[in-house]
C-alpha cells in the first residue's frame, strides 16, 4: 500500500490513440484525495481526454495502455461491474454543458434522487430526502419546491448547480469537474468556483479542475498541470508555477492574460497553433511556436522530469526563474476583481 495515505488516484504510462494515431503521451500522475489538481492548455490538448481515458469512457475504437489505479486497486481494463461502482461512487464528474447532461424531460428532483439510489441503500423517501438536502447544499431556493421543476425551468447557472448536487449523490472521493463555469457571467463562475471550494472543505473529497481559465484555477486548484499536445509539460504548486512560469507555453499563457493592474498593452498571443495529431512535429510539439528553440528541440521530445521537490518540467530551454510576476493574483483579476 502506498504512503500516500487513505485514499489515492495514480496514472502511470497512461496513453491513447485513435486508429493508430496516439494523442495522449505517458500521463503519469497522482493524485490523493482532499487535494485540488488544475488541468490548463488550449483546446485539443487531451485534458478531458485524460480522464474520459481513466474512467473508461471513451469510445470502443479508442487504443488505451497504462496503468490506472484507484487505491492500489486496477480500473483499466477492470469488469463493468467494478466500473460502475467507482463511477459517480468514488469518481464524479462534472460536463461542462449542463443543458445536455440532465434530461430534458424528467423533472430534476427526479434526476437526482436516480442518482442517490443508484450508489446508495436509501429507500425512495430517503433518497427523495437526500435529494433534496443536496439541492439545498448546493444552494438551490426553495429546493422542496423546486423538487419537481424541469430542467428548463432552472437558470445555466442553477442547472450547473443541478449537476454538481447529482454529482455528489454517490459521496465520491473525486469530483472532476470539466470547464464547469464554461458559458455562465463573471458573477455566476465566482460563486460556482466558491461552491466547490466550500464543498471540497467539508467533505474532504479531491477536485480535479479542468480549465482554460488561469483565472479560475488560482481560484480553486492547490496545484496545477499544464498540458500541451498530449503530454503534460509543466507541473507544481499553482503559487510557485503562476509566479515562476518556466516553460515557454506556460508563459506564453501568462502573457495572453490582460493586466488589469498594470499599464496597458497589446496582448501577446502565443503565435500558431495546436498541432494535429496526424501531423505533429519532430521532437518538442511546441518547438514551430516556441521563441526559445534550439537545435535539440526538434530532436526528439523532452522527458517530464523533476526540476525541484513538488515540481516537473518538460523543456530543454526553459525560461529564467523569474521572481516578483505575482501572476497568481493577477491571473484572478480579469474575471475576480474590478481595475
Amino acid at each position: 500500500m502506498s504512503t500516500l495515505g487513505p485514499s489515492f488516484i495514480e496514472l502511470s504510462n497512461l496513453r491513447v490513440g485513435f486508429d493508430g494515431i496516439e494523442v495522449l503521451h505517458d500521463i503519469t500522475l497522482t493524485i490523493a484525495k482532499g487535494e485540488a489538481v488544475g488541468f490548463v492548455g488550449e483546446s485539443g490538448c487531451g485534458k478531458s481526454v485524460t480522464w474520459l481515458a481513466a474512467l473508461g469512457l471513451l469510445p470502443g475504437k479508442a487504443q488505451v495502455t497504462g496503468s490506472v489505479r484507484l487505491d492500489g486497486e486496477e480500473l483499466r481494463g477492470a469488469s463493468h461491474r467494478l466500473l460502475e461502482r467507482v463511477r459517480g461512487g468514488r469518481i464524479a464528474i462534472i460536463f461542462q454543458d449542463p443543458s445536455s447532461s440532465l434530461n430534458p424531460v424528467l423533472r430534476v428532483g427526479r434526476q437526482i434522487t436516480e442518482a442517490v439510489r443508484l450508489h446508495r441503500s436509501l429507500t425512495v423517501h430517503d433518497a427523495k430526502a437526500e435529494a433534496v438536502r443536496l439541492m439545498d447544499m448546493v444552494g438551490i431556493p426553495d429546493a422542496r419546491r423546486r423538487f419537481d421543476l424541469y430542467p428548463h425551468e432552472f437558470s445555466g447557472g442553477q442547472c450547473q448547480r443541478l449537476m454538481i448536487a447529482m454529482a455528489l449523490a454517490g459521496q465520491p472521493d473525486y469530483l472532476i469537474a470539466d470547464e464547469p463555469t464554461t458559458a455562465l457571467d463573471a458573477t455566476i463562475q465566482a460563486q460556482i468556483l466558491d461552491l466547490l471550494n466550500e464543498l471540497r472543505a467539508e467533505t474532504g473529497m479531491a477536485t480535479i479542475f479542468i480549465s482554460h481559465d488561469l483565472g479560475a484555477v488560482a481560484q480553486v486548484c492547490d496545484r496545477v498541470c499544464v498540458m500541451y499536445a498530449g503530454r503534460i509539460v509543466e507541473e507544481g504548486r499553482t503559487a510557485d508555477l503562476f509566479d515562476h512560469p518556466r516553460h515557454p507555453y506556460t508563459r506564453g499563457l501568462f502573457d495572453a492574460i490582460p493586466r488589469l493592474n498594470a499599464p496597458r498593452r497589446r496582448l501577446l498571443p502565443i503565435p500558431g497553433m495546436v498541432p494535429s495529431a496526424k501531423d505533429m512535429p519532430s521532437g518538442c510539439a511546441f518547438s514551430p511556436r516556441c521563441p526559445n528553440a534550439v537545435a535539440a528541440c526538434l530532436e526528439a521530445p523532452p522527458q517530464l522530469g523533476g526540476l525541484t521537490a513538488g515540481r516537473r518540467l518538460a523543456c530543454y530551454q526553459p525560461m529564467p526563474s523569474l521572481s516578483g510576476l505575482g501572476l497568481t493574483e493577477t491571473a484572478k483579476l480579469p474575471r475576480y476583481a474590478t481595475p
